[in-house]
């Protein structure tokens, strides 16, 4: 049995009070016992081997009360925030009010709740139609990529000047000042001009110069450059240049397109693939994007009550959008500490990034909670059975492990999420700009 108390001193806070009924403490005693067996030491006994019954006798069941709560708190506590029916966003501070031997535990938790939301309109939106069309410029503008990616590097010959869009082989030595510093030399690298790899004014400087010349590059480093002791400072390149090659594209025909697909035997049937596969990206493409305007529109016409979003709530979007995207990496073979070294960024400066836009995307998400409950929609347990199989499939694991680490509340959640959205988009009208 759950008791939910506003606070009167403060928005979206409160106080949530809930009761650990006497049996679930008994079995967690069990439990705690079974856990911690092993690691007791008593004279006459190997570990392991102690009766409950004597440990209790000798130490008191208080001596497991935190292993218990552990163990039954999360499921207690999820329970008593659906009955009280509160949206609990953020850590609850959870604290006991009694936990006398024999009875019932009394516990509360000072816990931040997210704000209500009046809904405006959501159904039956106006929303701007999307182009899908792909048109000729664009299929040529892909075979001209294609033909970029197989493209041949030609070592010029004396006296050809570099043009930007030429590969130039240099030695170069930076100084600021008359000093060397660290990371300023190197030999034989290859330097495509117009890349944009090095400082801005390096590469236009080679630029009209020929093999075998000697070139000073003068420029100066960024303010917001990375190596602190040479930003906003000028710096002198010395750069030979060894050698000049210059892109030869293949002619566009039909073993070109056989080159770069093995299944086409023709430009012809080329094009045509590429068009189907622009037409598809670009339908996808036009699809997400008449969602995302269906859905903005929704939140626009919706108001958070009190016009006030937690902080907890901000903080918590925050963190879960950092996890989430080293996470990726991670899949990647990118460990948090290898992006973090390579990047020259901390953990509190990518979260500083996902800072802008917390404020919308909690709204939206709290608007989406609401269109669920204005429309009832309650996912069924078979549901939850698809979606289960369905994150089992993409990320390879067994059911029972999604099961573990997803609880059905939080599937469902999810689940009912989607299902607003897809109510949203459904009911949407596509209108030409």
């Amino acid at each position: 049995m759950s008791k939910w108390t506003p606070a009167t001193d403060a928005k979206n806070r409160g106080t949530l009070e809930f009761t650990v009924p006497q049996e679930e403490v008994k079995q967690g005693l069990k439990a705690a016992f079974e856990k911690n067996k092993d690691k007791i030491a008593v004279p006459g006994f190997r570990k392991g081997k102690v009766p409950m019954a004597l440990f209790i006798q000798k130490f008191g069941e208080e001596a497991l009360y935190q292993d218990v709560l552990d163990q039954v708190l999360p499921a207690i506590y999820e329970a008593a925030v659906l009955e009280a029916g509160i949206n609990v966003v953020g850590r609850p501070g959870i604290a006991p009010v009694s936990m006398n031997k024999g009875e019932d535990w009394q516990l509360k938790a000072e816990v931040t709740v997210a704000p209500e939301i009046k809904l405006g309109e959501y159904l039956g939106l106006e929303v701007p139609a999307q182009d899908e069309s792909v048109d000729d410029a664009a299929v040529e503008q892909e075979l001209g990529q294609m033909r970029e990616n197989q493209a041949e590097l030609v070592l010029q010959e004396d006296g050809v000047k570099a043009e930007e869009g030429d590969t130039v082989v240099i030695d170069f030595d930076g100084s600021v000042d008359g000093e060397h510093f660290d990371g300023g030399q190197s030999k034989d690298y290859s330097l495509e001009l117009g890349s944009g790899q090095f400082i801005p004014g390096f590469e236009e400087q080679l630029v009209g110069h020929e093999a075998g010349q000697e070139v000073d590059v003068k420029v100066t480093f960024p303010e917001e450059y990375q190596a602190k002791n040479l930003a906003g400072k000028e710096a002198l390149f010395e750069v030979t240049i060894h050698e000049i090659k210059r892109k030869s594209l293949p002619d566009l025909d039909d073993e070109f397109a056989k080159d770069v697909d093995e299944d086409v035997e023709t430009l012809a049937e080329l094009k045509e693939k590429v068009q189907k596969r622009l037409a598809d990206e670009k339908q996808a493409a036009a699809k997400d994007a008449f969602e995302d305007a269906a859905v903005n529109a929704v939140v626009d016409n919706a108001e958070v009550i009190g016009d006030e979003i937690p902080e907890a709530m901000l903080q918590e979007d925050i963190d879960n959008q950092t996890n989430q995207y080293l996470g990726q990496l991670q899949q990647q073979g990118i460990s948090p500490e290898m992006f973090f070294k390579i990047s020259g960024q901390t953990k509190e400066g990518l979260s500083a990034q996902f800072k802008e836009g917390a404020d919308r995307r909690v709204k939206t998400g709290l608007v989406l909670d609401a269109v669920v409950k204005a429309e009832n929609i309650t996912p069924s347990d078979e549901e939850v059975n698809e979606e289960v199989k369905s994150l089992s499939e993409q990320y390879h694991v067994d059911e029972a492990q999604v099961r573990a680490a997803l609880s059905d509340t939080l599937l469902k959640h999810d689940i009912a999420m989607r299902q607003a959205v897809e109510k949203i988009v459904s009911s949407a009208k596509a209108i030409q700009k």
